[in-house]
């Protein structure tokens, strides 16, 4: 096996990690990457790591029927970079990508072209062609971003996937900083037309009258959250001490507190980075969200309370009108 080592990265994952740290959101449109010094910036870091000559860094993303867009021509023109697409499904999700991943990752391996793979994902469908990889000969490298909270130790990692890798670097916290910036609307925006129907406009909200105060009542509990004992304060779990006396109390934020957060800061992001046309165009189709957007609102969600909370259909809701109601402010 020659001793040189190949890069596989699953663009996917990494802009969205990239983009949540820095925009606080995966809407790629929230931010703008400098392509090049992020590739150069994972090239160094694996030399650092393994001393060894780079075969290639294979670029996995994801297009409208697999096609190259300007995007990926600039990449793919990059020394010593291969560019590999998988499709765009209707609904907005990614197909084929870990598949074409994982085939050129056991591919290399087999073919003896590698002896050290850096793996910049975090899926856990990579699990068994890591594996498989690592039966014919090759080390298997998982390239991620520091998380100190985070029980990896980096951001968006499957533990499936990290149990299965010969070991894990970061990348140095400067390179997403210095590649990623965010894109911040400059010059407030005319208030949108009103869309019409049959020639008539629609007729904007009308604020409701304060209601009258009256006596105080008991409140009630949303049915995501449980009671809080007397004296804790709201969004706070109760941990216990190794001696079972003493406790300290340690805030968490409810799920509908997250997809309050999410909701917001994904209708920030994606105001502050479109043009007006695309403005009218999704004030058009009201409520209905784009596939894009709602993509990126269970996303966010998830990563930050878990796949099966955001699944609820409570979650979902209070994602979907956090994401008007600061929209409606933002305008």
């Amino acid at each position: 096996m020659v001793s040189q080592r190949a890069i596989f990265v699953d663009a996917g994952f990494l802009l969205a990690v990239g983009g949540t740290q820095i925009a606080g959101t995966s809407l790629r449109s929230a931010f703008r990457v400098d392509f090049e010094k992020l590739i150069q910036g994972i090239m160094k870091c694996t030399e650092v790591h393994s001393g060894l000559d780079v075969l290639r860094t294979y670029w996995y993303d994801a297009s409208k029927d697999a096609l190259f867009t300007d995007q990926h021509k600039q990449i793919g023109l990059l020394p010593g970079v291969k560019v590999r697409l998988g499709r765009i499904s209707f609904n907005g999700e990614q197909k084929g990508v870990d598949l074409k991943l994982g085939l050129d990752l056991v591919g290399v391996a087999r073919n003896r072209a590698a002896s050290v793979a850096y793996l910049v994902s975090g899926d856990d469908d990579l699990a068994e062609a890591v594996e498989e990889a690592q039966d014919l000969g090759m080390k298997v490298v998982l390239v991620g971003v520091a998380d100190a909270a985070h029980r990896l130790g980096v951001m968006s990692v499957a533990e499936h996937l990290a149990l299965r890798v010969d070991s894990i670097i970061t990348l140095p916290a400067e390179l997403i900083e210095e590649c990623f910036t965010r894109i911040v609307q400059d010059a407030p925006r005319p208030a949108p037309a009103v869309p019409a129907f049959a020639g008539h406009p629609l007729p904007r909200p009308v604020p409701k009258p304060a209601a009258k105060p009256g006596p105080p009542t008991r409140p009630l509990h949303h049915p995501l959250q449980r009671p809080h004992p007397a004296g804790v304060q709201a969004g706070a779990h109760l941990v216990y001490s190794s001696g079972g006396t003493d406790s300290t109390f340690v805030p968490e934020d409810s799920p509908m507190d997250v997809a309050q957060e999410v909701g917001e800061s994904v209708a920030a992001s994606w105001y502050g980075s479109v043009s007006q046309g695309e403005l009218n165009e999704l004030l058009a189709d009201r409520p209905i969200l784009p596939v894009e957007i709602d993509r990126v609102l269970l996303k966010d969600c998830a990563q930050r309370i878990g796949e099966y909370k955001t699944d609820l259909q409570a979650v979902r809701k209070a994602l979907r009108t956090a994401f008007w109601e600061k929209l409606d402010a933002l305008m």
